[in-house]
């Protein structure tokens, strides 16, 4: 019995050194399963996943694409983050109704507002298709023409895959196109708002306070999920009712203490944590610094805008969070990668892997993958540079030249694909302008362009630049492009694309602020993306080899888990302080007292509604205080990254006892190395959400809709 104890505790202490990874749902049996119960998690794999029988997976939605959420109740109500529901809560406001400001509850279900083009997914079903997917592969010649045939591959497996009729079929990679699996959804898309509490509570601290800890936000927002008569997907119709789900979530209000088990579910967007030593530095030492520097300089000219103009502040709001979120997370993540060695481990790393190679012979197969690293990552560098320059000036921080790049775009349909597909490009464009415009304003984005257009004539690698781009004329071209562009305005835009195809050609070309991204963009396209596109496909080529031989040459209870890409994962761990200093100690929970030591009153980002300061000088916290104090949020060691804003967190039993919404800033760095000393993700605790809901909003039907465990004695009940 001694040894059994002795080799128990053993892998337990292994297990929580190795915490990290985003693990598939449908394969948990065994080690992860083992790792679960180590942890003290009482959840088996059956329960997070099944096809046979309603179990997690069916509860934990994708929404809108890029978040995560829960079904909560009975009736289809899901919990979300404050800022995945951002977008949606801007539309319906207006100045005379900011609900940005002032937040909003439905008291009745017919008081819950549609939002057109939102869709929650949920995954029914999970297939492994990888031999599917390479047949007739791997004996093509060329790199371009395999991933050609598995495009076509994938393309007949999903069109061909047997699943109902209101269901859908897609199909992704894994461990660096090694392995292929295939995900039956279902698609919902009438998604209606029910509750966002005010910004100064959903976005408390707001950019200051984004990527860091300790936190104080409520970053949460409801929505509900409607269905036709048959609980299947359907459009908005009046006729829809609320969606019957197969899965809901208790929620515990118990509350959580250090060394408690945690799971997160959800839908991480991207992370590499095999890539070489060589990319990280690049990444490190070249890449971000030049994204952070362009976004800088945008910032804080919206910045500016912003604090002095209430209506700017609202169509900038969501634009403005959008840029400032992986702006900071860039600089956290360099800190991050310096403060754990980052290089140094995959050196290391390296070092075994070559080792390995050599003991089991098979230098001829994989021992020349890291001196072509080295070589193709040297080879790629001012290529990458000047891309993530041209992606971050042209496409996302100018909006005039963002506009400029769209109608290029429509120019380059016309050349290729000809005159009908044109106008139907054209059309779409002229819907969709219409909604960006809305949220235009040509005195910012001026000024954006003027500091964005200096970067980008100066920084981006100068042998790739047009001569006339290198001179420019910063302020007079910025001045002469903002009288004359009809980009400015949307019915400029509307005068420029109205006519026939050789007038709209034509007048596209006499203007300004097309010719200017015009000029950029083809010198971009002559000289940086053939020669980017040539180098990224051989590093492609050699990541799906380094990753087979990393797969292969490592023991079977290795933990290697997928790289993130947007589909269903498990990662676990527990809730944990962390020490991201020295003599700096953070204790893993903040309390509502913080939020009141931050508090300036009507400031843009610490300002707090004064019912939630009478609730705090009452005390009056009803079931959900601890001890006389209000939770508010919590940190755990859960391997957590973009996506998986709204993901739940659960305790030891499967009930919801977070909400996650972000990371601690020098563990962003997880997206490219995990450590577990320093990465951390953070959740709203369950009990502030559940008090804001019911003392802060007084929405008695939400929480008559939820099933809330509450901890056997009654704690601050008012």
């Amino acid at each position: 019995m001694r040894i059994i104890r002795i080799i128990a505790l053993l892998f337990l202490i292994q297990v929580q050194a190795q915490q990290g990874g985003m693990w598939i749902p449908s394969m948990l049996k065994g080690m992860n399963e083992n790792e679960i119960k180590a942890l003290g998690g009482k959840l088996t794999a059956e329960q997070i996943y099944s096809i046979n029988q309603s179990s997690m997976k069916d509860a934990v939605p994708q929404f809108d694409g890029g978040c995560t959420a829960e079904v909560i109740s009975p009736k289809g109500l899901i919990l979300t983050n404050h800022h995945c529901g951002y977008d949606n809560i801007q539309n319906h406001s207006t100045v005379e109704h900011d609900y940005l400001a002032n937040g909003f509850w439905a008291y009745k279900m017919e008081d819950e507002l549609a939002n057109p083009g939102v869709v929650v997914t949920f995954v029914v079903k999970i297939d492994d298709v990888t031999n599917k997917v390479f047949e007739g592969v791997n004996s093509l010649p060329t790199e371009a023409d395999k991933q050609k045939k598995i495009q076509e591959n994938i393309a007949a497996i999903t069109k061909t895959y047997p699943r109902e009729s209101w269901q859908d079929a897609m199909i992704r990679t894994f461990y660096d196109g090694n392995q292929y699996l295939l995900f039956v959804v279902e698609n919902f898309k009438d998604v209606r708002l029910v509750g966002a509490p005010p910004s100064s509570i959903g976005k408390f601290g707001s950019d200051t306070d984004n990527w860091v800890w300790p936190r104080h936000t409520g970053d949460f927002s409801l929505f509900r999920v409607y269905a036709d008569k048959n609980n299947r997907p359907a459009e908005y119709s009046k006729d829809n009712v609320p969606y019957t789900p197969k899965h809901y979530f208790p929620i515990s209000a118990k509350g959580i203490k250090e060394g408690d088990f945690t799971m997160v579910m959800g839908y991480p967007g991207r992370t590499t944590e095999y890539l070489p030593s060589f990319a990280v530095e690049q990444i490190m030492n070249d890449l971000n610094p030049a994204r952070i520097e362009v976004r800088d300089a945008a910032l804080k000219v919206q910045d500016g805008f912003m604090r002095k103009d209430q209506a700017i502040k609202i169509q900038y709001a969501s634009k403005y969070a959008s840029v400032a979120n992986y702006w900071k997370k860039w600089m956290g993540e360099a800190k991050g990668l310096k403060k754990a060695n980052a290089v140094g481990a995959k050196q290391k790393f390296e070092k075994e892997f070559t080792e390995k190679v050599m003991a089991a012979k098979k230098e001829a197969e994989y021992g020349n993958l890291l001196p072509e690293f080295k070589q193709n990552y040297a080879a790629i560098k001012d290529y990458a540079i000047a891309r993530d320059y041209f992606t971050e000036v042209v496409i996302r921080n100018s909006e005039i030249l963002s506009f400029g790049y769209r109608l290029y775009q429509l120019e380059q349909v016309y050349n290729s694909k000809g005159e009908q597909a044109f106008n139907d490009r054209k059309n779409n464009l002229i819907k969709g302008f219409e909604a960006l415009y809305k949220d235009y304003n040509a005195q910012v984005d001026e000024k954006v362009f003027e500091k964005l257009i200096a970067i980008y004539t100066k920084k981006s690698p100068q042998q790739f630049l047009p001569e006339s781009v290198k001179n420019l004329n910063i302020e007079t071209t910025t001045a002469t492009l903002f009288k004359n562009s009809k980009l400015t305005s949307f019915n400029g835009l509307k005068e420029l694309l109205n006519g026939d195809t050789k007038t709209v050609i034509e007048r596209l070309n006499q203007d300004p602020g097309f010719a200017l991204v015009k000029t950029i963009s083809d010198a971009y396209n002559k000289n940086v993306a053939p020669k980017y596109e040539e180098l990224n496909l051989k590093n492609i080529a050699l990541q799906r080899t380094y990753m087979k031989a990393i797969l292969e040459l490592s023991p079977k209870s290795a933990r290697i888990f997928p790289d993130a890409n947007s589909t269903l994962r498990v990662t676990y761990g527990k809730v944990k302080g962390y020490k991201p200093m020295d003599a700096v100690v953070y204790t893993p929970t903040t309390y509502l007292d913080g939020v009141m030591e931050k508090y300036v009153p009507g400031d843009y980002e610490f300002d707090v509604p004064q019912k939630l300061i009478d609730l705090y000088n009452a005390k009056d916290y009803g079931k959900y205080g601890e001890n006389g104090k209000m939770p508010v949020a919590f940190i755990a060691t859960n391997h957590t990254t973009g996506g998986n804003s709204g993901s739940p967190a659960f305790d030891a039993n499967g009930n919801l006892i977070g909400l996650n919404f972000d990371r601690v800033w020098e563990g962003t760095m997880s997206d490219v190395y995990y450590s577990p000393e320093i990465c951390r993700n953070i959740m709203v605790d369950a009990r502030y959400i559940l008090f804001i809901i019911d003392k802060f909003a007084g929405a008695q039907n939400l929480i008559n809709e939820l099933k809330i465990i509450y901890p056997t004695e009654k704690k601050n009940k008012k």
